[in-house]
């Protein structure tokens, strides 16, 4: 019978690249893809890794160990070790804790790419990409005015120069590469990044020639697709998340037949898209935690007394929304005008809530959804400040009444914060809601910093969201448990791929490499020799 065909995942982060690309499943229901070898640097993003490799390692259903560690509200983790010693040291030896570049690591990696060489032969794909600060237009806008300018200091830029490197060793059938689409804009020395990367992919570092293509409707090999066609828009894809990124796919030259007609992979666009409430109005209602900022008291009392007052402020304010909308508004602030009316208490997911609503795409439902879970682990909101929950209130009954969240100069003076720059422009989205009927927009890590820019859209729970509330915008499925403190569990999971829109790109894939690895070109398991390019 055919082997999966192996993986190796750089800059892993918590895992969705690999999540998604691993429970690709052939015809037989056997795995097509298996992750060999990934590589994180983050320590606690690492502990997430070998965990998730770990529970992969089990082929029928996850032990009932974990499904109970998760029903407890992920508290006393068993050690895995001791309990199941031969699969956890398979997730160990899986998941390397590197930071790729840095001295001593070269060796390891080199040896342990040459593993999987002799293991796979050609039947190994190559997955993953730089971390995208130095590329990215949000970062940009914090350095110097150069408009060409990229951290040289931080060296982030050279990064990908590592994932090269992996590339000549391996020589993989294929690889991903994933970056966010600022790298379009970005230059080094007035050359632009995209210009560099694809010229260093497509050479696969002097080893091996790739042929570079988009996952657009209409893919080519005449090397004519514009920049642009590279950028894949998850909310088209089935993610309910408008998250915007360069996906680049490259296949080695000599494997494929370009005049026998390579039928290459596509990801269609999807008319339907799923939004925020499709994954997350059936969860738990929570009520947000006051920060003990300030001697502040954090207690279901004094919340409900924060939100009533915070009703009446609003309530009393002359407000630019007239006719269906206007009286949406006014009904949404009052619903929570009396203490006695405030339903949420729970500051921690209870038992239950864990079934997806009804018209969530059923393809989306079956990803997410984990039937044996009566609870959903890592769902506990933070605490804020009694100001900002009034901010938090008014964003959400104005985004239930007009369907669009509320920018700077539609806040109330009363509500306005003490930035001199409020009224600058500079702060029109300080606080953003995420309506309920769209995609909601890209979930980041600075979700680890503060969550106005992710307000629940229900005005009654008045708070930001939990990590497994962006996990579900982020597709991670409700049995992934996330390492680490909050602070760092926001980060794994602003910082990730899509798992859901990885598993749509790897199944895409799978029919290409299955041809691709079915000619007789392709180096079988064992075999060291070099292919001629074509």
């Amino acid at each position: 019978m055919e082997d999966a065909i192996g993986i190796v995942d750089l800059f892993s982060g918590p895992g969705g690249l690999g999540e998604g690309f691993s429970r690709v499943q052939k015809a037989d229901g056997r795995r097509a893809f298996e992750i060999d070898l990934s590589i994180e640097k983050d320590p606690v993003a690492h502990r997430t890794l070998t965990l998730r490799s770990f529970l992969r390692k089990f082929d029928t259903a996850f032990p009932e160990e974990y499904i109970d560690f998760l029903n407890s509200g992920g508290t006393d983790e068993p050690d895995w070790e001791a309990l199941y010693p031969k699969q956890w040291q398979a997730a160990v030896h899986e998941t390397l804790n590197l930071t790729l570049g840095a001295d001593g690591t070269s060796e390891i990696v080199s040896e342990r790419i040459a593993e999987v060489r002799r293991k796979r032969g050609d039947r190994v794909i190559l997955i993953g990409g730089p971390p995208c600060q130095a590329y990215s237009l949000a970062g940009r806008g914090r350095k110097p005015s150069d408009l060409g300018y990229v951290a040289h200091a931080e060296n982030r830029h050279r990064l990908y120069e590592e994932y090269i490197d992996v590339l000549r060793q391996l020589r993989p059938a294929a690889f991903v590469m994933e970056n966010v689409k600022g790298m379009l804009s970005s230059s080094i020395e007035k050359m632009k990044v995209f210009d560099l990367v694809t010229k260093d992919l497509a050479g696969g570092g002097g080893a091996a020639e790739y042929i570079l293509f988009p996952l657009s409707d209409e893919p080519s090999f005449d090397g004519e697709a514009s920049p642009r066609s590279f950028i894949v828009q998850a909310e088209d894809h089935g993610v309910p998340q408008a998250r915007h990124r360069v996906i680049i796919v490259g296949i080695r030259r000599d494997l494929s037949d370009v005049k026998g007609g390579v039928t290459l992979p596509h990801l269609p666009v999807q008319t339907r898209r799923a939004t925020v409430r499709n994954v997350l109005e059936n969860m738990p209602i929570l009520r947000s935690g006051i920060s003990a900022r300030g001697g502040n008291r954090d207690g279901t009392s004094e919340w409900k007394k924060t939100i009533a007052a915070a009703s009446a402020l609003i309530s009393g304010e002359s407000l630019p929304l007239t006719g269906r909308s206007g009286r949406d508004f006014e009904m949404a602030v009052k619903s929570v005008s009396s203490p006695r009316k405030i339903v949420p208490m729970l500051r921690k997911g209870a038992i239950g809530g864990t079934a997806l609503p009804r018209d969530c795409p059923a393809e989306l439902a079956t990803w997410l959804f984990d039937p044996r879970l009566r609870r959903l682990v890592q769902h506990e909101t933070r605490g804020h400040m009694p100001e900002d929950l009034g901010r938090y209130l008014f964003a959400a009954a104005w985004s239930l009444a007009t369907g669009v969240s509320p920018k700077a100069g539609d806040f109330p003076k009363t509500l306005a914060p003490a930035h001199k720059n409020w009224t600058s422009g500079k702060f029109n989205d300080r606080f953003r809601v995420q309506p309920w009927d769209r995609p909601s927009s890209t979930v980041t890590c600075h979700l680890s910093k503060d969550g106005h820019y992710f307000i629940h859209p229900d005005p009654g729970q008045c708070r930001s969201m939990t990590v497994r509330e962006a996990a579900r915008l982020q597709t991670f499925p409700d049995n992934y448990f996330f390492k680490g403190n909050r602070t760092e569990q926001y980060i794994q999971v602003g910082n990730a791929v899509p798992p859901f829109l990885a598993w749509k790109i790897a199944r895409a894939m799978l029919p290409t490499l299955q041809s691709l690895l079915a000619r007789p070109n392709a180096a079988i398991a064992g075999e060291t020799r070099t292919v001629a390019l074509t």
